[in-house]
């Protein structure tokens, strides 16, 4: 259901709201390119029903979004910012200062939920478009890094930790009995997980780690048992089961609890040899440096992520580009539809000095790049 439409009006006697700020602010002036109305018109039919309370204005929410990206801000943070800071209630929308949260901070969750990747997409395409020609640009480069999500390095036993206290919510939860909470238990394991490295406590944190897997099992089997066979949390039960059947070597496996869908992604970076997320590339332009497509992946070959890549560019631009530049982990393709692939070339260490070798590095043009 859609709120009610406010009339603008003047709220002071001798100045309004949008007077007492100063034109040369950032918000101020990306507030008044932005198209607010494409927004309204794109969402509003996602709220056909009657009933309940009225939502929150579309353009509240998605200057919201906005902003969260704009300040590199989680959605708690830039809920309680924006009862304190005038130009994010101007970016709003808003004609007064409002000293109080806009929204609770889970709204945006479910919002963005609500318009999906097509309306996160439509949000992209107007930051593009409002960067005018700056966005024209037939040259592109592109590449991938990872989106790292928010959990600690994980290992076997913070998994089976995590385990047992999911176990002791679920079992709490719906008033089901235990035999034994094993707090006392865990707490002395803890301790004996300590010092790992000392050669005095290798053992002993070895058999630490096996005590509490093997209580996470015992936890596990008992809900099984106690809980009813079309349960909701047969799920949990079950990815509970596969966190502890996983083994080294094995291929697809589980890095967090409440994030099962976390892979592990190896970039060859030297200061970090791992990271736990998913992939990402971005696309931006060569001469502006505009990011003209951004989309996720799980843990794909590079090679295969420039169809979809370019796709999306076509997609929010109008247009497919000339050139694509990447770098030799795309190595594969030379030309897709209408954009050529451009691939520097390899050095040859024994005809090519440092400092040629690093001219090429910076010089970006098409002829001292090989296309394959």
């Amino acid at each position: 259901m859609l709120a009610k439409f406010k009339n603008r009006f003047q709220m002071g006697f001798y100045s309004t709201f949008e007077e007492q700020l100063s034109r040369k602010h950032p918000l101020y002036i990306l507030s008044n390119k932005i198209n607010w109305l494409v927004f309204d018109e794109a969402f509003k039919e996602l709220y056909c029903s009657d009933n309940g309370r009225p939502a929150k204005p579309i353009r509240l929410m998605v200057s919201l979004l906005i902003l969260k990206h704009i300040r590199n801000l989680s959605d708690e943070s830039v809920v309680a910012q924006w009862s304190e800071n005038s130009y994010y209630q101007y970016f709003s929308g808003y004609e007064s200062f409002v000293a109080a949260p806009p929204c609770e901070a889970s709204e945006l969750v479910h919002f963005r939920k609500r318009i999906g990747e097509e309306g996160i997409e439509l949000i992209f395409k107007e930051s593009i478009r409002i960067n005018g020609d700056d966005s024209n640009d037939g040259d592109v480069s592109i590449d991938t890094t990872v989106q790292e999500k928010n959990i600690t390095f994980p290992t076997d036993a913070k998994l089976h930790k995590k385990i047992i206290k999911k176990c002791a919510q679920i079992a709490d939860n719906e008033q089901l009995p235990v035999r034994q909470t094993y707090t006392r238990t865990l707490k002395k394991l803890s301790i004996d997980q300590r010092f790992r490295n000392h050669p005095r406590n290798k053992h002993k944190a070895l058999k630490a780690d096996r005590k509490i897997k093997t209580i996470a099992g015992r936890l596990v089997r008992e809900l099984e048992r106690n809980l009813l066979p079309g349960s909701s949390y047969q799920t949990n039960l079950s990815l509970f089961k596969r966190i502890l059947s996983q083994k080294k070597s094995d291929s697809q496996k589980i890095y967090s609890v409440h994030e099962p869908e976390v892979q592990c992604i190896s970039k060859g970076k030297e200061h970090k040899k791992y990271e736990f997320g998913n992939k990402a590339s971005i696309v931006h332009t060569q001469n502006t440096g505009v990011i003209v497509g951004a989309k996720s992946f799980r843990n794909e070959y590079d090679g295969h992520t420039l169809v979809s890549a370019l796709q999306q560019v076509e997609s929010l631009t109008g247009k497919a580009p000339r050139t694509a530049t990447v770098d030799r982990g795309y190595r594969g393709h030379t030309r897709i539809g209408d954009t050529l692939i451009q691939i520097p070339k390899a050095f040859n260490d024994k005809k090519q000095s440092k400092y040629s070798q690093q001219k090429l590095k910076s010089n970006s043009n098409a002829g001292q790049l090989l296309s394959r």
